[in-house]
C-alpha cells in the first residue's frame, strides 16, 4: 500500500473525520432523551440506563470481532458496510415497541458503529509518521465534534418531532456516507492471510505481550468510564428539580463539551513531540477535579457547566495520548492494537453507565459524583505507578513514545 503523503489529502481526513464523528454519534443520541424513553416505557432511571450499556456493551463486540477484520480485509468494503448494517439498526431503534427491543437495537447500533475504529487505523496508515499524531487529532476531533452534536440535535430533534425521530434522520445519513465513502476511500493491495480465529484471539493476546498497551487501556477505561458516568446521568438531573429542563435545553449542553476539541488538537501535537507522559498525568488530574465541580453542580448551574468542560477536556486529552502511544507500537497490527484498546475502552464505559444508573436511583447526584471520582484515582495511580518506573522507550520496527 503506497504511504501517505499522496494517498491521504486534507479533503480526505476531513471527509473521515465527519463520517467518524457520524456514526460515533449513533452511540449518544439516547442520552439526551433517556427520562423521555422512561417515560414512553414506564420504566425506571435503572432500567432505562440499560440501553447506553447494551449500546457500549454492542461496540465492544464490534470492536473485539469486527475491527480486527480490518488487518485481514481491504477497509473500504467492510466500512461501507458497517455503514449499511447501522441504518438498519437505526431503523430497528425507531420502530422500536418496548425497552427491550429498543435495547437489543441497540446493541446492533454500537457493533456497526466500530467503523469509524476501522477508519482510524486506516488513516494512520496512510499517513507519515511525523504527522500521525496530527492526523489522528484530526479525526478524533471529528469524532468529538459528532459526540458533542449527537446530544444537541437529538434534544432538538426530540422536542420538534419526538425521540424517535433522530434514529429516523441517523438511518438516512448513514445510507448517504455508504455511498460518498465507497467512492472516496482509497484501495488497498493483498493483506496478510491469517484465520479470523487467530486474527481475533492475537487482539486479546497483544494485551498479554504489550505492557504499554495494557497501562493505555487502563488509562481509557477509567477516562471512558467517567465520561459515561456523567452523561448517563446528567439528563435525569436536568430533567428534574431544581432545573426542569425541556429535551431541547438538554441537548445543548452537549455543546459544553467542545473544549474537548482544542485539548484533543493540543493532544496530538504534544504526543508527535512525545510528551505523552505530561499530558497523561494533566489529563488524570482534570478527569478527577472534574467531579469536585459537578458535585456543586446539583445546585449551580456554573459549576456544572464548568465541571463538564473540565471533564471533556479530560477525557479527549487522555484519549488522544493513548492512540498516539499504541499505533507507535505495531504498525504491523494498528487494527488488532486498536481493537484491543478500544474493547477495553468501552468495557470501561459499559462499566460505568451501568453503574451510574444503579448509583443515582439509590444515592442520587451525589452518589454520581463519588462514583466518578473514585475511578478518577484509578487512572492517577496507573500514572503514578509509571512514574515510579525506569524511563524506557518501547522499539519494535519503529520507536514508540514513553509509555
Amino acid at each position: 500500500m503506497a504511504s501517505g503523503p499522496d494517498r491521504l489529502s486534507r479533503s480526505l481526513v476531513t471527509l473521515i473525520a465527519v463520517a467518524t464523528g457520524a456514526i460515533v454519534a449513533n452511540l449518544y443520541y439516547a442520552q439526551p432523551v433517556l427520562h423521555e424513553v422512561s417515560r414512553a416505557f414506564h420504566s425506571g432511571p435503572g432500567s432505562t440506563s440499560s440501553v447506553i450499556t447494551a449500546t457500549q456493551v454492542g461496540y465492544a463486540a464490534g470492536l473485539l470481532l469486527v475491527v480486527p477484520l480490518g488487518d485481514l480485509h481491504p477497509r473500504r468494503p467492510l466500512v461501507t458496510r458497517l455503514f449499511g448494517i447501522s441504518a438498519v439498526a437505526l431503523v430497528a431503534c425507531a420502530l422500536s415497541p418496548d425497552l427491550w427491543f429498543f435495547a437489543l437495537a441497540s446493541v446492533a447500533v454500537g457493533a456497526a458503529s466500530v467503523a469509524g475504529q476501522v477508519m482510524i487505523p486506516f488513516a494512520a496508515d496512510l499517513a507519515p509518521e511525523e504527522r500521525r499524531g496530527r492526523v489522528v487529532a484530526r479525526i478524533m476531533s471529528g469524532l468529538l465534534t459528532g459526540i458533542l452534536l449527537a446530544r444537541t440535535v437529538s434534544g432538538l430533534v426530540a422536542q420538534a418531532a419526538g425521540w424517535r425521530a433522530i434514529f429516523w434522520f441517523s438511518a438516512a445519513l448513514m445510507v448517504c456516507f455508504a455511498v460518498v465513502l465507497w467512492r472516496a476511500l482509497p484501495t488497498e493491495g493483498p493483506r496478510p492471510h491469517r484465520s479470523y480465529g487467530q486474527l481475533v484471539g492475537s487482539s486479546l493476546r497483544l494485551l498479554a505481550t504489550e505492557p504499554v498497551l495494557r497501562r493505555r487501556a487502563w488509562h481509557g477505561a477509567c477516562a471512558f468510564a467517567m465520561f459515561s458516568v456523567l452523561w448517563t446521568t446528567l439528563a435525569f438531573l436536568l430533567s428534574g428539580a431544581p432545573y426542569h429542563y425541556s429535551n431541547a435545553v438538554i441537548g445543548l449542553f452537549g455543546l459544553v463539551g467542545v473544549g474537548g476539541i482544542a485539548a484533543a488538537n493540543l493532544a496530538g501535537k504534544l504526543a508527535d513531540s512525545a510528551r505523552v507522559g505530561s499530558t497523561t498525568v494533566v489529563s488524570g488530574i482534570l478527569l478527577l477535579g472534574s467531579f469536585a465541580l459537578l458535585w456543586a453542580g446539583r445546585t449551580s448551574l456554573g459549576a456544572l457547566i464548568a465541571g463538564i468542560v473540565v471533564l471533556d477536556i479530560g477525557t479527549q486529552g487522555m484519549q488522544i495520548t493513548n492512540q498516539a502511544v499504541i499505533y507507535a507500537l505495531r504498525p504491523d497490527a494498528r487494527s488488532r492494537i486498536n481493537s484491543a484498546y478500544m474493547v477495553c475502552y468501552f468495557v470501561g464505559g459499559a462499566v460505568g453507565s451501568v453503574t451510574a444508573g444503579a448509583v443515582y436511583g439509590t444515592h442520587g447526584w451525589g452518589g454520581v459524583c463519588v462514583l466518578g471520582a473514585c475511578i478518577g484515582l484509578g487512572t492517577l495511580a496507573m500514572s503514578a505507578f509509571d512514574r515510579l518506573r525506569p524511563a524506557r522507550r518501547v522499539t519494535s520496527s519503529a520507536t514508540s513514545p514513553a509509555s
